[in-house]
């Protein structure tokens, strides 16, 4: 599966979070990107969220104001299957290398886009695992950095494993 970064967003904190050309993946994150609750999102298991550019123009048809880096997203990708993508994949995307960790779960930061986003993106199906909901990684994919690297818009990212 290869795809290609089509935006890196970072913030000071919180939605929506903005473009920036290239960034520095690290182990806890994006160099210069924050999170306005450090004690739910962010850390080595959590340090970077990546969501497809077709999952975004999805909500977008269904009537929600987002956009890229709106759903807090540091990584949006043009190309990838969010319904192929699974806990354990490793990425390389430009020199670094990262590995999906969780789905993300909605959260009331979210509600600014409307309330109901957040059963749009998630269900009961996608909580347990199942990834033939049609939700499945609609909200995004938390990664752990693997290898700290550069990431330059216009990078592919392409699968170099299913499993650590």
């Amino acid at each position: 599966m290869t795809g290609t970064i089509v935006q890196i967003s970072i913030s000071g904190g919180g939605v929506p979070k903005r473009p920036v050309m290239e960034a520095v993946l690290t182990p806890l994150g994006i160099e210069g990107d924050g999170h306005a609750h450090p004690e739910i999102h962010g850390g080595p298991q959590q340090a970077v969220l990546l969501m497809t550019a077709e999952s975004i123009d999805q909500l977008v048809k269904r009537g929600y104001p987002v956009f890229h880096g709106a759903m807090g997203e540091n990584l949006t990708t043009l190309g990838l299957d969010r319904r192929l993508l699974r806990t354990g994949q490793r990425y390389r995307v430009g020199s670094a290398v990262i590995e999906l960790t969780k789905l993300r779960a909605p959260c009331a930061t979210q509600d600014i886009y409307g309330p109901e986003i957040k059963r749009e993106i998630y269900d009961k199906q996608v909580r347990d695992g199942d990834h033939t909901s049609p939700r499945w990684a609609l909200g995004g994919f938390y990664a752990a950095v693997v290898q700290a690297g550069l990431v330059r818009v216009g990078d592919e990212i392409m699968l170099e494993s299913e499993m650590a």
